[in-house]
């Protein structure tokens, strides 16, 4: 679809940005990215990403609203409560954004799912607490060949990476295994969830339309107690069993 008169009105400013223009903007509009779990990470970068005029939004959230959600969701609201969160996705950012596209999902990430919605999109975000989901959509976007921007954060700090199949290190190179003790609920500020999701829309739009550095072999560490920012050097493991030789036992390519 090639930008029409309203198109250039609204993005005016960001089609200003060196590198971006009005070729990079129609690729934004001809981009379809899915994002795995729409809350404290994952709702401030469906915002931006809506703003920034992506053409099509795949959103993955099961469970209802509740209060302990509200300090950093930004698409959930108070009349939300008890109430599917997909639906208050959806609704807030056709608010934001009416000319987008939006396929929504009620359900987080599983292996029933997670083939069908990394099929349709160009990119994908995960923004899953659990490293299960993480590690089961890593796996899935190396078997399609789809990019993956995987952001992070835990209480004041947050990391961010950009993984390319057959490029760069895959996420199961740097977890080859679930952290012990992980847990689903954790510390968390909503300005640092933000923060990430943020730096994580940024990656996206810069690879989807074709310009600036990505943090390919690269992990972004942020540390809101002291604004420090570091790079670190990653590298892709021999013997992953994702994106390496060889397959771990049970992992199969999913029929045709």
């Amino acid at each position: 679809m090639e930008l029409t008169d309203r198109d250039r009105a609204i993005y005016e400013w960001q089609i200003w940005v060196n590198g971006l223009g009005d070729a990079g903007q129609q690729k934004l509009k001809n981009s379809t990215a899915l994002i795995t779990r729409v809350g404290g990470l994952g709702g401030p970068l469906a915002q931006s990403l809506a703003a920034a005029g992506l053409g099509k939004l795949i959103l993955a959230h099961g469970g209802n609203t509740k209060h302990s959600d509200l300090n950093r969701q930004i698409l959930q609201t108070h009349d939300q409560l008890g109430k599917p969160r997909i639906e208050s996705c959806r609704r807030r950012l056709m608010e934001l954004n009416p000319q987008i596209e939006i396929e929504t999902c009620g359900e987080n990430v599983t292996e029933a799912n997670v083939r069908g919605l990394v099929s349709g999109a160009d990119l994908v975000f995960d923004c899953a607490p659990l490293f299960e989901e993480r590690l089961l959509l890593n796996r899935e976007c190396v078997r399609q060949q789809k990019p993956l921007v995987d952001a992070a954060m835990f209480e004041m700090e947050g990391q961010l990476t950009t993984i390319i199949p057959g490029q760069t290190p895959c996420l199961a190179c740097l977890y080859p295994e679930i952290p012990p003790g992980w847990k689903r609920e954790f510390p968390v500020i909503g300005a640092v969830s933000a923060t990430m999701a943020n730096l994580a829309a940024l990656e996206g739009l810069k690879l989807l339309a074709g310009f600036g550095e990505l943090l390919t072999n690269t992990l972004l560490i942020f540390d809101a107690r002291s604004m420090d920012f570091r790079k670190i050097a990653i590298q892709h493991r021999p013997d992953c069993v994702v994106c390496g030789s060889c397959r771990p036992p049970g992992i199969q390519e999913p029929p045709s």
